[in-house]
């Protein structure tokens, strides 16, 4: 009987295992490695790192910080959760373990451009492809910049990054979705519309190329995708938690969601989709988890 398992081996996950460890908790983290912190080339808005960070080094720090105070850390998907009268039942391919709290910590997903998975990856790896401007359209100050989604979500993340470039382009990859008052809304702000969807991609180390439909061929620094996300809530959704419109888990002032005894942090959880916010959302819900199990 644990304490505490965790699901999710992000910022979040981690942050939770640790404070959960220096409270002297048996914890049991499970990561099914599919975050999206373990794909970032390399953060600079993370405090006590000014000259940046990849997600991999810090996820690997944060492991080895977990580790340290105790925390079991395992490579692994959980299939399903269930409500008992001591606590919760987690159950993977090949074992059923107890709980007397869990933390669901596995974020989103992202809603990936049409375009080959190696493809993909490379941009993301040079930075020529990036999924966060709150993160890092620092970084992109006065670049060619263009933004894929052509929506209510796409029309915001083009007037965000319009902060740092004066050229941004708004592209599609289907039918426009704008209305006419988000349409003249960013030609005002000169932001360029191109309504014809894309066709086709094309990465080198430098920059990206973008083909339209119609022929049209462009050139860009960074293309930010703005196609929006999926919540990881599955297990949450299975033991009868409250989720909000968008499918991330509801929470109290304390991270507890509607379930007793089960919590959640981090991207899964609607708000700020940033490291710092995960890590402060998994400390509170570790503290909870302590003072509950105290009482």
């Amino acid at each position: 009987m644990y304490d505490c398992i965790i699901i999710g081996g992000g910022p979040a996950g981690l942050t939770a295992a640790t404070y959960l460890g220096r409270f002297m908790r048996s914890t049991l983290l499970f990561d099914a490695g599919a975050g999206r912190a373990a794909r970032i080339p390399t953060t600079h808005n993370l405090l006590g790192f000014p000259d940046g960070i990849s997600g991999e080094e810090l996820l690997s720090r944060m492991r080895e910080h977990a580790a340290r105070y105790g925390a079991e850390l395992v490579n692994g998907a959980v299939r399903s959760i269930e409500r008992v009268q001591t606590g919760f039942i987690v159950r993977t391919d090949s074992q059923a373990l107890e709980a007397r709290t869990i933390l669901l910590a596995q974020g989103v997903s992202n809603h990936q451009p049409r375009i080959p998975q190696e493809t993909h990856d490379r941009g993301v790896a040079y930075g020529l492809i990036r999924y966060c401007p709150i993160c890092d359209a620092y970084e992109v100050r006065g670049k060619r910049v263009a933004v894929l989604g052509c929506s209510e979500h796409g029309a915001a993340e083009a007037m965000f990054v319009r902060h740092y470039s004066e050229s941004v382009t708004l592209l599609t990859q289907e039918v426009s979705q704008l209305s006419k008052t988000e349409s003249t809304n960013l030609t005002q702000n000169g932001i360029i519309i191109k309504q014809i969807p894309v066709r086709d991609f094309s990465v080198n180390d430098q920059d990206i190329g973008v083909t339209l439909a119609d022929g049209q061929y462009l050139q860009f620094d960074t293309l930010y995708v703005a196609l929006g996300t999926s919540a990881n809530s599955k297990l949450a959704r299975m033991v009868g938690a409250k989720l909000s419109e968008s499918a991330c888990i509801v929470v109290d002032e304390h991270q507890q969601t509607t379930i007793s005894g089960l919590f959640a942090a981090g991207d899964i959880v609607e708000g700020l989709d940033q490291i710092a916010v995960a890590s402060g959302q998994a400390a509170k819900a570790a503290t909870a988890i302590h003072n509950r199990l105290s009482s």
